[in-house]
């Protein structure tokens, strides 16, 4: 009984020491000190990077290959901020591609004081939502792959990217259906996420515009596995061409169907279907596919050659589409960080100090894409890749660039 009242004294005495602290803030670099943004409080010379994919799921392909390009670039980094007196440090959440799990982790990485900036993240659907979070916790967000263009519409100070946006992938896409692959009836097939359907009304747009024939515009599920309905419809309409707006996951099951169906007019569809999973799903019947993409090649040129090989032998894992994307995204929010320090005289800025140095980032050369960020937070420099897969190999063989305008 003694022992039981001792300890009951020393886990009350313990409890208030933590209330108190919890108070406070629990540690220097407190609110009272920074503003309510983070840093600026001289406390902890740890600082956290935040990723945001999906780990886990049908997008896990794309989501780890971010995350995995984003450590590797912090690790290239931490030497260099130990010079400045800190100490870099990864955290990776898994938003499994839901919205909800997002917004869920996005409060987490706010209440962490040390979290500086966020790298993500895959769907555009999880990013709306997510850096809502961000902005009310002056967390910079640099997306490697969102093309949704509510991403950056909606003006948020702390949200941008380094690829392009649908508003531009799809009408590019558009021109090549008509123009090079003589499309004029099409249909349409969009799975019904932010992502997804911004996609496809953009392509729809551009293909009216440029005169073809939109003949369906239908949509399917996320997780669907059957696509019969659909593709009977596609059957009846007699098309040129099918598009498809959504991610690798449905959009290899749909092609692979559409082929077992006899269906062999050319397939197209966004960056979603950029991953090496699309032909691990579709198999011979992704021959004949088509996609835009945000991402170029990364083995084109020296610099993306010597972070492929790096890449494989840290992780032991080929590089994927967004593999780059992450690393130069982790770079670009790393420049805005030391930039940050340095016009703080050497000490820890505040979230919003790093968050406005990031927006100002300007000609910053990475691996895959040289980045200039405008007002939005939109990379002035971002192209479109149109890829197609003329064997099931990945990746698809590049067939036209085009440069944001």
């Amino acid at each position: 009984m003694v022992l039981k009242k001792t300890l009951s004294i020393l886990a009350t005495t313990t409890l208030a020491v933590g209330i108190l602290a919890g108070c406070s803030g629990g540690q220097k670099n407190d609110t009272a000190n920074n503003g309510g943004n983070g840093g600026g409080g001289g406390g902890s010379n740890v600082i956290k990077i935040a990723t945001q994919t999906p780990l886990s799921g049908g997008s896990a392909t794309l989501g780890e290959s971010i995350k995995l390009g984003a450590q590797l670039a912090l690790e290239e980094q931490q030497a260099n901020f130990e010079k400045l007196g800190f100490k870099l440090e990864l955290v990776p959440y898994d938003d499994q591609g839901d919205p909800k799990k997002g917004v869920a982790n996005a409060q987490l990485i706010g209440a962490d004081k040390q979290v500086f900036g966020v790298v993500g993240h895959l769907n555009s659907g999880v990013a709306i939502p997510s850096s809502e979070i961000y902005e009310k916790y002056s967390i910079p967000m640099v997306s490697p792959a969102n093309t949704a263009t509510d991403v950056t519409d909606r003006g948020l100070k702390t949200v941008n990217r380094i690829c392009a946006r649908d508003d531009f992938q799809g009408p590019a896409g558009a021109k090549f259906a008509v123009e090079k692959l003589g499309a004029k009836k099409i249909f349409i097939i969009q799975d019904k996420t932010a992502y997804g359907t911004g996609l496809a009304e953009a392509f729809k747009k551009g293909a009216e515009e440029l005169g073809a024939q939109i003949l369906g515009f239908e949509g399917i599920t996320v997780g669907e596995k059957d696509f019969n309905g659909v593709l009977n419809q596609v059957l009846a309409k007699k098309p040129d061409l099918i598009y498809f707006g959504g991610l690798y996951t449905e959009g290899g099951l749909l092609i692979k169907q559409a082929r077992d169906k006899g269906i062999t007019v050319p397939i197209m569809g966004g960056d979603g279907l950029d991953s090496s999973t699309l032909v691990q799903i579709a198999g011979d019947a992704v021959k004949n596919t088509y996609m835009t993409s945000a991402a170029g090649l990364t083995t084109v040129t020296d610099a993306g050659k010597q972070f492929a090989e790096k890449y494989k032998q840290k992780f032991g894992k080929e590089i994927e589409s967004y593999s780059a994307y992450g690393y130069d995204a982790m770079g670009v929010l790393l420049k805005g960080l030391e930039n940050a320090i340095k016009a703080n005289g050497n000490k820890l800025p505040t979230r919003q100090q790093v968050a406005e140095e990031v927006r100002k980032v300007q000609d910053y050369q990475g691996v895959v894409t040289k980045v200039s960020f405008d007002e939005k937070g939109d990379n002035k420099y971002a192209k479109i890749y149109i890829y197609k897969f003329d064997e099931a190999k990945y990746p698809a063989k590049l067939e036209d660039e085009v440069s944001k305008q």
